[in-house]
C-alpha cells in the first residue's frame, strides 16, 4: 500500500491480537505496509512467529508474541514485551475469534464460557490493558474492534458467537463516548462473510447458497478487503473525527431486505 500521506501509519506502533490467523494477519501486514510497526499478539507462538517473520521479509519492524487474550495478566506481560520493543502503543487491533454451529439447546456452558472469553472477554480486557496505555502516554491512538454480521439481526446456527459480537458493538461505542478526551478513537469494523478457519465448517452447501441470496454482490470477501477498513480506522489523518462506528464491509449483506 503506497504511503500518501493521508493513510501513513509511519512511526506508529499496533498491536494486532490474533494476528497469526487468516484475516488478522492480513491486516497486520497492511498496517505494516502503510508504516506501522506491528506486534503480533497469538496464543499460538509459531503462528505469531510466523506472521511476524513474514513481515519482517517485507522490509518492516515486527515481532510475534505468544499471549493468551483471555488472561488479563497475560496481556499485561505482552503489552511489557511489546514496550520494551518499540517503547509505545498507538493502535490496537482485537481479532481474537472462535465460532461454533452448536444448537442452542446442546450448547453446554463449556463451550458458551470458552466463546464469550475468546470473543468478547479478550476485547473487555484488551482495551483494559492496551488502552491504558494509551490514555496514560498521553498521545491518542485509535482501537479496532472486530464485529460481525451476526451482531444483529443474529444469523442462525451461532448463537453463543452472536452474543458476543453484540457485545463487541457495545464495548466500541461505550469506549468510543468514554475515551474521546482521550483523543483515543474507538471503532468497529463489521466483516460480512469472510471463509477463515473458524467458520468453514458452517458453509454447507445450503447455508452459502443461504449467503449468496443475501449478498448483494454475490461472493465471499477477501482477506486483503478488510485492509482498507483497518488503515483507514487506524490512520489519524484520514479517520481523525470518526469514533463509535461500525464500519461494514459485508457486499451489502447487511443492507439486504427483500
Amino acid at each position: 500500500m503506497p504511503d500518501n500521506g493521508l493513510f501513513s501509519l509511519t512511526g506508529q506502533v499496533a498491536v494486532v491480537i490474533g494476528g497469526g490467523g487468516v484475516l488478522a494477519g492480513a491486516m497486520a501486514t497492511g498496517l505494516a505496509e502503510a508504516g506501522a510497526e506491528i506486534a503480533i499478539l497469538d496464543v499460538s507462538k509459531d503462528g505469531a512467529d510466523a506472521r511476524a517473520r513474514a513481515i519482517e521479509a517485507m522490509g518492516h519492524a515486527a515481532i510475534g508474541v505468544e499471549s493468551d487474550a483471555t488472561s488479563k495478566t497475560g496481556l499485561e506481560q505482552a503489552l511489557a514485551e511489546v514496550l520494551k520493543r518499540f517503547g509505545h502503543v498507538d493502535i490496537l487491533l482485537n481479532a481474537a475469534g472462535v465460532n461454533s454451529g452448536t444448537p442452542f439447546f446442546e450448547i453446554t456452558e463449556a463451550e458458551w464460557h470458552r466463546i464469550l472469553d475468546i470473543d468478547l472477554t479478550s476485547v473487555f480486557l484488551a482495551c483494559q490493558v492496551f488502552g491504558k496505555a494509551m490514555v496514560d502516554a498521553g498521545n491518542g491512538g485509535s482501537i479496532i474492534n472486530i464485529s460481525s454480521a451476526s451482531s444483529g439481526p443474529p444469523l442462525s446456527k451461532v448463537f453463543t458467537y452472536a452474543v458476543a459480537k453484540g457485545g463487541v458493538n457495545q464495548i466500541t461505542q461505550f469506549l468510543a463516548r468514554e475515551l474521546a478526551p482521550n483523543n483515543i478513537r474507538v471503532n468497529a469494523i463489521l466483516p460480512g462473510f469472510f471463509p477463515a478457519e473458524q467458520n468453514r465448517k458452517l458453509l454447507t452447501e445450503d447455508r452459502v447458497a443461504s449467503i449468496m441470496g443475501h449478498t448483494p454482490m454475490h461472493r465471499f470477501g477477501e482477506s486483503s478487503e478488510l485492509v482498507g477498513a483497518a488503515v483507514y480506522l487506524a490512520s489519524r489523518a484520514a479517520s481523525s473525527f470518526v469514533t463509535g462506528s461500525i464500519l461494514r464491509v459485508d457486499g451489502g449483506f447487511t443492507a439486504m431486505t427483500i
